[in-house]
């Protein structure tokens, strides 16, 4: 029997033993593994969401949350702003602004957000249609892959829009239905789990009266273009500047909020102030995590140290037998490397079943689809960390039967 053989049957020779160890060191393990994929893949996401999005405009309120209503989706507005107010970064001639696209909110499907736009939105998340076309005309709808698949949406039904972003049956906008004509590829992007439309719907499903749908019939007639409406308002502008690097790019939202009764935001600065305060409460857990491994450590430690001292002729002999103390130190040395490798691999596969088994509400919370079975790079250097613990755990022991005195120990038989 060789050495690992031998060091596997050790440890099965004291199954409680081995359970209590697997459960702490494993506890661990799986929760920085946790931690590890939600805070990559959330990280990913928004950062994929960026999107080239250099300035974000609105309404006046909190800038962080003005960014993750109008590019992620997760929050609500901060209001509304005049098309006339918000009319020179609307301009295509503008020599500063590369693209702007405008954002209409308020209503959903099934929870699922209807975003008045127009057609350049798919350009910034680089979408692109499944099925169908795009939308053409009010009233007609392109479905996000996610939203078509969650809410049951296909070419060609019909559906009636919810005022607000969760589903309330009694806000049912249910004097005009609107038209699927379009169903978005996955993108992994937010796209995924919106529902398009053009500006003018978002007005008209708030808009009852006889003489409002005369009006927006005559819409049809002629091509849609929101400088011909100052009067009414839109949520946001999502806007690109033509040059980074541009002094007066550079200086625009700084105008914006000091001049106008609008409010401009940086997407990068107040994303990285989102992670800056949620790495506090995450880099708390990961602390908490490798103190739990540290005293899984421990525990591997005092379980293989007290072994030692039942173990102790059994050691001897093995000695008279052939054994080198090179061979009883590397014994040892691999039981509490089994010990590490085991709870690794368990540890893994609890942060994994905890993902899929969150994946439901973290999708519902962060409107994007999380991998619960992706492995990340990071996750290598848990198996790295597991090894170090189970080494340090056995290097006094592994000494300790290192130095095994063969006459001394059989002298006491």
């Amino acid at each position: 029997m060789n050495v690992l053989q031998l060091a596997w049957k050790n440890i099965l020779n004291k199954p409680l033993n081995l359970l209590l160890n697997l459960i702490l060191f494993s506890l661990g393990i799986g929760l920085i593994s946790f931690l590890f994929q939600l805070n990559t893949q959330i990280k990913d996401k928004f950062d994929n969401n960026l999107a080239g999005i250099d300035m974000v405009v609105g309404a006046k309120g909190s800038p962080l949350q003005m960014i993750l209503c109008n590019m992620y989706h997760i929050d609500n507005p901060t209001g509304n702003i005049n098309i006339n107010e918000a009319k020179p970064f609307l301009n295509p001639r503008h020599p500063l602004i590369k693209r702007a696209v405008p954002l209409s909110l308020g209503d959903s499907y099934q929870g699922y957000r209807i975003v008045g736009t127009e057609h350049s939105i798919l350009d910034l998340y680089k979408g692109s249609i499944k099925d169908g076309r795009l939308f053409e005309k009010s009233m007609e709808a392109v479905v996000g892959s996610t939203a078509a698949k969650k809410t049951g949406l296909k070419l060609g039904d019909t559906f009636y829009s919810s005022h607000g972003f969760v589903q309330d049956d009694d806000a049912v906008h249910d004097n005009v239905s609107i038209k699927v004509v379009g169903i978005l590829e996955s993108s992994g992007s937010v796209l995924d789990q919106l529902i398009l439309a053009d500006t003018k719907t978002i007005w008209e499903v708030h808009e009852h009266s006889e003489e409002n749908h005369a009006h927006s019939d005559s819409l049809e007639q002629k091509e849609f273009n929101l400088l011909d409406y100052p009067d009414k308002d839109i949520t946001s502008i999502l806007v690109q500047f033509k040059n980074r690097t541009n002094f007066q790019a550079l200086n625009m939202p700084r105008n914006i909020n000091e001049n106008t009764d609008m409010q401009a935001a940086s997407p990068a600065i107040e994303i990285n102030r989102l992670y800056d305060m949620v790495g506090v409460g995450t880099n708390a857990l990961q602390i908490l995590a490798i103190l739990i491994s540290i005293v899984s450590a421990i525990s591997i430690f005092i379980s293989l140290f007290s072994s030692l001292k039942s173990r102790k002729y059994e050691l001897a002999l093995m000695r008279v037998m052939g054994a080198g103390p090179s061979k009883l130190f590397l014994l040892i040395i691999l039981e509490g490397l089994i010990l590490a490798v085991l709870s690794f691999i368990l540890g893994i596969a609890l942060s994994h079943i905890a993902m899929y088994l969150m994946s439901g509400s973290l999708s519902e919370a962060y409107k994007y689809d999380f991998d619960a079975f992706r492995f990340i790079n990071k996750e290598w250097a848990l198996l790295a960390l597991a090894l170090l613990l189970g080494f340090i755990a056995s290097i006094i022991p592994a000494f300790i039967a290192y130095r095994t005195d063969i006459h001394q120990t059989l002298s006491k038989m």
